[in-house]
C-alpha cells in the first residue's frame, strides 16, 4: 500500500501506524473537548475570544473527521502522522493565543507533542518539533511587550522543550532498535540468518501474486544435506549444526540477490526463483550440487563434507500456488533422496515423466 507520498509501505509499518492513527484520532477529540470544557470554567472571555476558540475546535472536529473516516481514512503513514502533528501543535499555539499566552493552562500541551513525535517519528523529526515547539513559545511570550529581565527569566523555560526531544530522540532510537531486532528474530532462522518460513511464505505470496497479474513464472528449488545423520553421530550435533550453516552460506553463494531463500527445517532449504524457468534453474542448482559434494568444512580439527538432493517445480505448470508447487518440489526432492541422492530431480505432471539428473550426466526414472 502506497502512503499520502506514493512511498510503498510495507504491511507491518502500516499496521503499526495504524495503531498511531487510531491514537491521533483520540488525542484530537481530547483536544476538542479540554477546549470545550475551559471555555465553560474559566473567567470570561472576551466574545471575540470564544468565538475564535469556537472555530479552532470546529476546523479540528472538521479535520479529525476527514482524515479519520473520510478520504484518507485507510491512509496509514509516518508522513501523515507528521502532519497530524503539526496540525495538534497549531491548534495547541492558537489556543493559548486566546487563553492567556504563557499562562494558558494548554501550554503544557506542547510537550505532549514532542512525547508524540518521539514515539512515532524518530531523533530528526522530534528535533524538527521542538524546534516548532520553541518557536511557538518564543511567539506567545513575545506577544506583548515587557521588560528585558521578563525574557530572560522565560528563557530557562526552554531548556525542558530541547531537553524533552532529546531524551524522547535517545529513546525512539533504542526503541526502533529493539523493534527491529525482535522482527528481524521473528523473521529469520537464527543459525543461518535467512528467512524462516513464516517469511518466506509473507515473501513467496507477493510474488505469487505479481506473476499470476503478470503472467510470470517462478520456480521452487527444494534442497536436503545426504549426510547429516551420520555427522550427527560420529561428531555431534554442534558438527551438523554446521553443515547446515556451510549449506546456507553456499546457497547464498549461487543464487541472486531476487530470489528468495529460507531454512524450510532440520537441514532442508527453500528457494524461489524468480520470473525464471525450470530449465534455466537447473544448471545453477546443479553447479551447487557440484560445488557441495567438492568442499568441505573444518570442525574440531576434522575435516567434514557431504552431498546435498535437490528437486525443482514450477510455476504455473506444477501448481497454481506457492504452496502447491512448493510440495511438487519436495516430492521431486525425495523422489532424488531414493534415486542414490547428491543429485537433482526435475518434477513433471503426476511424476510419470520426472527425470532424475545425476552428477555423471546420467538420468533415472523414479
Amino acid at each position: 500500500m502506497a502512503d499520502d507520498r506514493g512511498t510503498i509501505v510495507p504491511p507491518g509499518v502500516q499496521q503499526r501506524f495504524k495503531g498511531y492513527d487510531r491514537i491521533m484520532g483520540n488525542i484530537s477529540w481530547l483536544l476538542i473537548a479540554l477546549v470545550a470544557l475551559a471555555t465553560r470554567i474559566m473567567p470570561a472571555q472576551g466574545h471575540t475570544d470564544f468565538i475564535f476558540l469556537a472555530v479552532f475546535c470546529v476546523l479540528l472536529f472538521f479535520y479529525n473527521v476527514n482524515a479519520r473516516y473520510g478520504v484518507f481514512s485507510r491512509r496509514y503513514s509516518q508522513f501523515k502522522t507528521f502532519i497530524d502533528l503539526v496540525v495538534f501543535l497549531t491548534f495547541i499555539v492558537a489556543v493559548c493565543w486566546y487563553t492567556g499566552k504563557l499562562t494558558s493552562p494548554f501550554l503544557s500541551l506542547l510537550y505532549l507533542i514532542l512525547m508524540a513525535a518521539a514515539l512515532t517519528q524518530g531523533r530528526r523529526i522530534t528535533y524538527l518539533m521542538a524546534g516548532l515547539a520553541i518557536t511557538s513559545y518564543v511567539l506567545l511570550a513575545s506577544a506583548d511587550f515587557r521588560e528585558i529581565n521578563y525574557y530572560l527569566t522565560h528563557i530557562l523555560e526552554l531548556f525542558p522543550y530541547m531537553l524533552i526531544a532529546h531524551l524522547g530522540g535517545l529513546l525512539a532510537d533504542e526503541t526502533e532498535s529493539a523493534r527491529k531486532e525482535v522482527e528481524r528474530l521473528s523473521l529469520t532462522d537464527d543459525v543461518t540468518g535467512l528467512n524462516n518460513m513464516r517469511n518466506f511464505f509473507i515473501l513467496a505470496d507477493v510474488q505469487e501474486k505479481i506473476a499470476k497479474r503478470y503472467g510470470r513464472t517462478f520456480v521452487i528449488c527444494m534442497i536436503d544435506a545426504d549426510g547429516l545423520k551420520k555427522i550427527n553421530d560420529r561428531y555431534g550435533h554442534l558438527a551438523g549444526t554446521e553443515l547446515i550453516r556451510q549449506m546456507a552460506a553456499m546457497i547464498i553463494k549461487n543464487i541472486r540477490s531476487s530470489d528468495i531463500c529460507a531454512r524450510y527445517g532440520g537441514d532442508e532449504f527453500v528457494i524461489m526463483f524468480n520470473e525464471t524457468t525450470k530449465n534455466e534453474v537447473a544448471a545453477g542448482v546443479e553447479r551447487l550440487i557440484v560445488d557441495m559434494a567438492a568442499g568441505s568444512f573444518p570442525f574440531e580439527g576434522s575435516m567434514l563434507s557431504s552431498t546435498i538432493s535437490a528437486g525443482l517445480a514450477g510455476f504455473p505448470e506444477d501448481g497454481s500456488d506457492v504452496k502447491t508447487v512448493t510440495a511438487n518440489a519436495d516430492q521431486a526432492l525425495y523422489a532424488s533422496k531414493r534415486s542414490g541422492k547428491n543429485r537433482l530431480t526435475v518434477y513433471h505432471e503426476g511424476m510419470a515423466a520426472m527425470s532424475s539428473v545425476s552428477l555423471d550426466g546420467r538420468t533415472d526414472i523414479p
